[in-house]
């Protein structure tokens, strides 16, 4: 099955749109799109990024930003800009979007493949960076390969006999996935943190095994206007236009 992996979506609308017309116009066409969670926080746009999710997503976990809206968590864990977010998407979101964010869950499977927000060791809270980390939760993780998102980069982790390798993974990086136990984490559609500001996604074959990076640019000016305009922090906005 050929699917579209997306994450951390983050109510840009600008991005999510972006990246739903690049898998449109795949031949051939993804037959389902997972989103590994966080629908909303940072952006302006919640009620429309969850709209477009519901409607075009197959599979959706919870990130830790739907699981604060939803009050499955203590906003007291949120600090500075991630907290102001919080609270203003709090006030914001209209009834159709807090039913949908609320009965989510930040891990699940489907087809073979382990789907954890954040990390199989903790799927709402860790940022999976670094070979030692990488190497816990593979050994950890009940399926051969895993999805991850939580931290905006993307990038790869593979176990292969008793050595563990990771890389960041720039656009257009393809992994052949038949061997090995591996986690992959698509990079964030909605708030790239990898020094790349394009709408990041995964295209993943479980058939074949393999795995390609996409990059998709759109209106990142439109979406950080969006920010300022709502009265969320500038520094919310900044970030979509350097990616970090």
């Amino acid at each position: 099955m050929l699917v579209a992996v997306i994450s951390d979506i983050h109510s840009n609308v600008a991005a999510l749109r972006a990246v739903l017309e690049h898998i449109d116009s795949l031949d051939p066409a993804p037959e389902q799109i997972w989103c590994l969670g966080d629908i909303v926080g940072y952006g302006a746009d919640p009620d429309a990024c969850t709209a477009l999710t519901a409607e075009r997503a197959d599979v959706c976990l919870a990130g830790n930003h739907d699981l604060v809206v939803s009050g499955a968590i203590d906003i007291e864990y949120f600090a500075h800009g991630a907290r102001e977010a919080a609270l203003w998407t709090i006030d914001a979101i209209d009834e159709r979007t807090r039913l949908f964010i609320e009965p989510l869950k930040p891990s699940g499977q489907a087809q073979g493949v382990g789907l954890y927000h954040a990390s199989p060791r903790d799927p709402v809270w860790e940022y999976v960076l670094s070979i030692d980390q990488a190497r816990a939760c593979l050994a950890l993780q009940d399926d051969r390969v895993c999805l991850i998102g939580h931290s905006h980069v993307a990038c790869y982790f593979q176990r292969h006999e008793l050595e563990v390798r990771g890389e960041t993974a720039p656009a257009g990086t393809s992994l052949e996935l038949g061997e090995g136990e591996w986690m992959i984490n698509p990079g964030s559609v909605g708030q790239p943190r990898d020094g790349d500001p394009r709408a990041a996604y995964l295209l993943l074959d479980t058939a074949r095994w393999t795995a390609s990076f996409q990059r998709v640019e759109y209106p990142i000016s439109e979406a950080a206007d969006a920010i300022v305009a709502a009265g969320l922090p500038e520094e919310l906005a900044q970030r979509l236009r350097v990616g970090h």
